[in-house]
C-alpha cells in the first residue's frame, strides 16, 4: 500500500474508531464491496488427525484456488474468557511429511512453526489473495463466551489475549511471533448469546448487548494492531438460523455494521435430535413438511434481511455432510417418516461426510431422490434415510446466492468433499456461471 493510500486508510479508520468509542456502530470496512461473491470454507483442527485430510487436500482437489476465505476452527476460551489453543500439537507442533505438506517439503526438527498453522501459512504463500481467519468457539467451544463479554475489562482482556495469541502469533512454547502473519482476522462462533446452545454453556440475559460491545472492542483492538502492522484485520461472525435465538441474542443491525460479513447457518434445520426424517438444508420448504415453524435457506436469509442485515454481508452456509436416520417407515421414499434413531455412521451416529455418503449409491441398495422445487436431495434404501447436498444441490444454492445478490457461500466443512472436488466445483459453478 502506498503512503498516500495508507494515510487515507488511517484517517478513515480513526474516524470509525472514534464512532465506536462514542458508542455509535460504525460501518465495518468491506474490502469486497457490494458486488463481490465470497466463498468461505472451514478447515477444522481435527481434519487431519481424525479424517486424514491435510491442508494439502484443498490444493490437490482444486478447492483452495476457488476460495476467497479460509476459517480455521477452532480456538477456544478458558473460564476467564482468554483465548487458548485446545490442541497445540494439531495447531503448531505436529510435523508433516513431504507427501502431506502443501509445499512438498517435510518439516524439520526444531523449526519455529509446524502443525496446521504452518500448512496454512504455506497455503497462503501459494494463494496470496486468500484471507485466513481464526474461528473462536463452535458448538462445543462456546461455554465461556459470556464470561469474556461480561464487562468492559473482561472484553478488553479477552480481545487482547486473542490478538496476542493468533494475530501476533505468540504461541506457548514456541518462539515469539512464530505464527505471525498466518491470520488476517478473527471469526466469532459464539453459539449462542443468551441461548444455551450446547448444554453447560454459561448464559446471561445481558449477552445480547454484550455481544455488540464485544464486537466494538474487537474493532478497536484490531484497528490498533493493524496500525502497528501497517495492514487491516477483518472481523466476522457465525450467526444462527433459528429466529428465536437470533432475536434473543443479537442486535442484528448493529452487529452487521460492525462485521465485515456474517456467515449464516444454512443447515441443521433438522437432524436426529428429532425422530421424524426431514431435510437439513433445503432452499425452500418442501411440500408436506410437518414441522412448525418451517425452516429453509430462503426463510433464514429473509429473516436476517428483515432485521437489518445488508444483503452483501449475508454469507449463506452450506453443508458438506449429511444427517441420517434408521428404522424408517418405508413410505414417501422415507421423507417425513418416523425412525428408531440415528443411522450408523463413520464419525458419529447420524452424521457423515459427503465423500463417504456418495459411496452408498455404488452398491445399488440406495436410491437418490430430489425435490427440484424445494431444492434438496436424499438417499433411501427402505429403512435408512440420509439428507445431504450433492453437487447439483450446491450449484442450485450458488445460483440462489447469486440471484439474491447475497455476500457469498460458507462451507462446513472442507474435509467432506471428494478428492475430485465435486462439491466445490458444483458450488463454484452456481456462484459464477451465467
Amino acid at each position: 500500500m502506498s503512503m498516500k493510500r495508507w494515510g487515507a486508510a488511517v484517517t478513515a479508520g480513526a474516524l470509525s474508531i472514534g464512532l465506536l468509542v462514542a458508542g455509535a456502530p460504525a460501518q465495518a470496512h468491506d474490502r469486497h464491496g457490494s458486488g463481490a461473491v465470497r466463498t468461505v470454507g472451514y478447515y477444522t483442527q481435527w481434519s487431519f488427525a481424525d479424517r486424514g485430510i491435510p491442508v494439502r487436500y484443498l490444493v490437490d482437489n482444486g478447492t483452495a484456488a476457488k476460495l476467497t476465505h479460509l476459517n480455521y476452527a477452532f480456538g477456544l476460551l478458558d473460564e476467564q474468557g482468554r483465548c487458548v489453543s485446545s490442541d497445540p500439537v494439531a495447531d503448531y507442533r505436529r510435523p508433516f511429511t513431504a507427501e502431506q505438506a502443501v509445499n512438498g517439503r517435510a518439516d524439520r526438527p526444531g523449526q519455529a512453526l509446524a502443525g496446521n498453522l504452518n500448512q496454512i501459512k504455506q497455503l497462503k504463500q501459494r494463494f496470496p489473495k486468500l484471507r485466513v481467519y481464526i474461528s473462536l468457539g463452535g458448538w462445543t467451544g462456546s461455554k465461556y463466551f459470556s464470561n469474556a463479554a461480561l464487562t468492559r475489562q473482561s472484553r478488553a482482556a479477552h480481545v487482547k489475549s486473542c490478538v496476542d495469541l493468533w494475530l501476533k502469533g505468540n504461541l506457548p512454547g514456541a518462539p515469539a511471533g512464530a505464527a505471525k502473519g498466518v491470520f488476517d482476522g478473527i471469526d466469532l462462533d459464539w453459539e449462542w448469546p443468551a441461548t444455551e446452545g450446547n448444554p453447560g454453556n454459561v448464559v446471561r440475559p445481558e449477552d445480547k448487548r454484550n455481544f455488540t460491545e464485544l464486537l466494538r472492542e474487537y474493532r478497536v483492538q484490531l484497528f490498533t494492531q493493524g496500525l502497528r502492522d501497517r495492514r487491516s484485520y477483518d472481523l466476522t461472525a457465525f450467526l444462527p438460523a433459528n429466529r428465536e435465538a437470533l432475536d434473543r441474542g443479537y442486535e442484528v443491525e448493529k452487529v452487521y455494521r460492525l462485521l465485515d460479513f456474517a456467515t449464516v447457518q444454512g443447515y441443521d434445520y433438522h437432524g436426529t435430535w428429532e425422530r421424524t426424517t426431514n431435510q437439513q438444508s433445503a432452499l425452500r420448504v418442501p411440500e408436506g413438511d410437518p414441522t412448525t415453524p418451517p425452516d429453509s435457506g430462503e426463510i433464514v436469509v429473509d429473516a436476517h434481511l428483515q432485521r437489518g442485515a445488508p444483503r452483501h454481508k449475508v454469507v449463506l452456509g452450506v453443508p458438506y455432510y449429511g444427517r441420517g436416520w434408521t428404522g424408517v417407515t418405508n413410505s414417501n421414499n422415507g421423507l417425513f417418516q418416523q425412525s428408531t434413531g440415528p443411522a450408523p455412521a463413520t464419525y458419529e451416529a447420524g452424521y457423515d461426510d459427503y465423500r463417504l455418503l456418495k459411496d452408498l449409491l455404488a452398491d445399488g441398495r440406495y436410491r437418490l431422490h430430489r425435490d427440484e422445487a424445494a431444492g434438496h436431495a436424499w438417499l433411501f434404501d427402505g429403512t435408512t434415510f440420509w439428507t445431504y447436498d450433492d453437487p447439483i444441490e450446491l450449484e442450485r444454492k450458488g445460483r440462489f446466492i447469486r440471484d439474491r445478490e447475497l455476500g457469498g457461500a460458507m462451507i462446513w466443512s472442507l474435509d467432506g468433499d471428494t478428492p475430485q472436488g465435486e462439491l466445490i466445483n458444483g458450488l463454484y459453478a452456481g456462484l459464477h456461471r451465467r
